[in-house]
């Protein structure tokens, strides 16, 4: 090595001290040895502390993305006593919500900021408390529910109201859309997040585009999306205008919407599954830090490490066990661009995602009533688990 002495010694003579021998010379060469170790493991000792404030660096940044919702934490404390008890240790229920908010960086291109938003999508996720399945439920943001009376933005609070679902989300943020869930199904919502159109493009965009099939060409002027029939890969502004397109896809109706935006999800759990990206540190990196900007969640979970321990147990899931489907609904019977809930059918889903039952789905049933087929091989003469429509993350439309 380049600046270390040569030493040589006389044949058949061993390398060191001997017998009647000075520590001159050999007392020099163990103390250049000594020497050249320490400074080796100095400078393995820098490397290893800048490797690890590099994470810590890394880890600081993308936890600061988060923001901490202490208002929502602090309002849902107010109203413990009337909040629905967890049954299953273990099961957790996060409540997912989409902002259409046109506040902050980026949003602005989706409208005028008016002050006020309401949520755009929102879903209730069920983790089976064995982690070996997730139930994703679509609930319709024009469903007519009781909304109680909250706490808004400027310190008031409002009246209860019987009122479409994400008028609570208007008038009292998340706090307001989790006691609504809660009364609406009885399931105690254990954690939830917010996240707005930003937020959305950047995790898109992070994976390299989401692959959805199309049966027919698109064309959407509002959405500044067109689009051709067949395989297609979207990046972040045009699976946003996907899976908020309403009058050019479908029928135009918000359950159409609400099935694309399922399928979608389905497609983008796949792409972030997959190897590629997990496992893939130039790749990981950007998810990371789109899918903590722009989101907001409650304080526990607001932070890396409190989304690893949320997610850690969801890598071995597989794409098969990922289900989505929308709560059973029908049109308002006092106005047909309203929804309101199907019974018995709604009442069974939510008993079945209160006691961590399974929750078996199947494509292309009646929306407003689970099928009564026996997905789990119960015997025809025996009472069959309910089916309700919807499709897991491993189905694709064009398949």
């Amino acid at each position: 090595m380049r600046g270390c002495p040569v030493v040589t010694e006389p044949a058949g003579q061993p390398l060191g001290p001997g017998p009647g021998s000075t520590a001159t010379g050999d007392g020099l060469l163990g103390r250049r040895r000594r020497r050249w170790l320490k400074g080796s493991a100095l400078a393995l000792a820098v490397l290893v502390v800048a490797a690890a404030g590099a994470g810590w660096v890394v880890y600081a940044r993308l936890s600061a993305n988060i923001t901490p919702d202490e208002a929502a934490a602090a309002e849902l404390a107010r109203y413990e006593r009337e909040r629905p008890t967890a049954l299953v240790r273990g099961a957790q229920n996060i409540l997912l919500i989409g902002s259409d908010t046109r506040a902050g960086d980026g949003n602005d291109e989706y409208g005028r900021d008016l002050g006020s938003e309401r949520s755009d999508t929102t879903i209730l996720l069920h983790l089976a408390a064995d982690r070996r399945s997730a139930t994703a439920v679509s609930l319709p943001r024009d469903l007519m529910v009781d909304v109680p009376g909250c706490r808004r933005p400027d310190g008031s609070r409002s009246e209860p109201v019987f009122a479409m679902f994400n008028y609570a989300f208007e008038v009292g943020g998340s706090a307001c859309t989790i006691r609504t869930v809660e009364k609406l199904t009885g399931i105690r919502v254990d954690h939830h997040m917010v996240v707005d159109f930003s937020g959305f493009k950047e995790m898109v965009d992070a994976v390299d585009g989401v692959q959805v099939c199309l049966k027919e060409p698109m064309n959407d002027k509002a959405a500044k999306l067109k689009l051709p029939a067949g395989r297609v890969t979207l990046d972040g502004e045009q699976a946003l205008g996907y899976v908020r397109a309403r009058k050019s896809l479908g029928n135009g109706s918000d359950t159409d919407r609400m099935e694309r935006q399922q399928r979608f999800l389905g497609a983008l759990v796949d792409k972030v599954q997959s190897n590629d990206v997990l496992l893939n540190p130039v790749k990981l990196y950007p998810v990371l830090d789109a899918a903590t900007s722009s989101l907001t969640t409650d304080p526990e979970l607001a932070s890396l490490r409190g989304l690893y321990q949320l997610v850690r147990g969801l890598r071995d899931i597989p794409t098969e066990r990922v289900q989505f489907l929308t709560v059973p609904r029908e049109s308002y019977v006092h106005n047909a661009n309203r929804d309101q809930l199907v019974e018995p059918a709604a009442g069974k889903l939510f008993a079945l995602l209160r006691a961590d039952q399974p929750v078996a789905v199947a494509r292309d049933l009646p929306e407003t009533t689970p099928g009564t087929g026996a997905p789990d091989g119960t015997a025809s003469g025996a009472s069959p688990a309910p089916t309700f429509s919807g499709n897991t993350a491993a189905e694709h439309a064009c398949e």
